[in-house]
């Protein structure tokens, strides 16, 4: 499986957490906000990880980011464009080659993957844009592809009503234009209960994804203010860098591994329904 640490460069406990996390070898993979401004100078924690790490595009609509970047929404006025007509196409055509750009002028490589901050690839008109962007940009080694489904063991009403926001598409257009996509997504939860029920989160992830599972995470070494999920970026934070999540891992028979392999070389996993 794909353990991924979203939110990088959204504020500096994030990268700060991220990359000691990744250091460690307790990640394979994260995605960056490159609209933040910290982007420019966080990479740099990043460097030293190349090759080590899948290091992603987290596409963002619906951040502080964005929103002062001018095409930005608040998170339910984005989900009520996506269901009621999706948004323009070439307009979001315009917003993803510009942090594609953005995310290859400091880091110096095309991303590995491409995911979304609260799941905005997969919207409607985003999604086609993406693909069409991505189609373009990669044609001999596209990025891959996140797909916001949950393995059908986690599915409750949260992680439904994100599938139903256009996973099935976005996995339907991945294959016909050959862009490889993660298998699952887990580690979906309400940010709430503490370290504790964190690990028991993750014990039941672990145990009931099936092999190719992407699992998201959110980590940084301090809570910043105004951060609304601060508290459970911290506990996520010291749940991965402890001696339980290594156990967690044994016990479940994981092994982690970077996505750029497992989705682009191999065939052995197929998508879940």
């Amino acid at each position: 499986m794909v353990l991924c640490a979203d939110d990088f460069a959204v504020h500096a406990a994030a990268s700060r957490g991220i990359a000691a996390l990744a250091a460690r070898g307790r990640l394979t993979a994260t995605s960056a906000m490159v609209l933040s401004p910290r982007w420019r100078q966080d990479v740099a924690l990043l460097r030293e990880l190349r090759g080590r790490l899948d290091v992603g595009l987290h596409l963002d609509w619906t951040s502080d980011f964005a929103v002062a970047a001018g095409h930005g929404l608040r998170l339910g006025a984005a989900m009520r464009r996506a269901v009621f007509g999706g948004f323009d196409r070439d307009a979001a055509r315009q917003v993803i080659e510009r942090q594609l750009d953005a995310f290859e002028a400091h880091w110096q490589a095309p991303p590995d993957h491409i995911d979304g901050h609260q799941h905005v690839q997969q919207f409607a008109g985003i999604r086609e844009a993406l693909v069409e962007a991505l189609a373009r940009r990669y044609p001999q080694r596209p990025p891959y592809l996140r797909i916001s489904q949950a393995p059908p063991a986690q599915r409750d009403a949260k992680s439904r009503i994100i599938a139903a926001l256009g996973a099935q598409a976005l996995r339907t257009m991945a294959a016909r234009t050959h862009i490889p996509a993660a298998v699952a997504l887990s580690g979906i939860y309400n940010f709430t209960g503490g370290e504790a029920a964190y690990a028991q989160h993750m014990a039941r992830w672990l145990r009931t994804s099936p092999a190719g599972t992407l699992i998201m995470c959110h980590p940084a070494d301090q809570a910043e203010p105004g951060d609304e999920i601060g508290a459970a970026r911290v506990w996520e934070f010291d749940f991965l860098r402890g001696d339980g999540f290594p156990r967690a891992l044994a016990v479940a028979g994981v092994q982690l591994a970077r996505g750029a392999a497992l989705y682009t070389a191999s065939r052995e996993h197929e998508p879940i329904n």
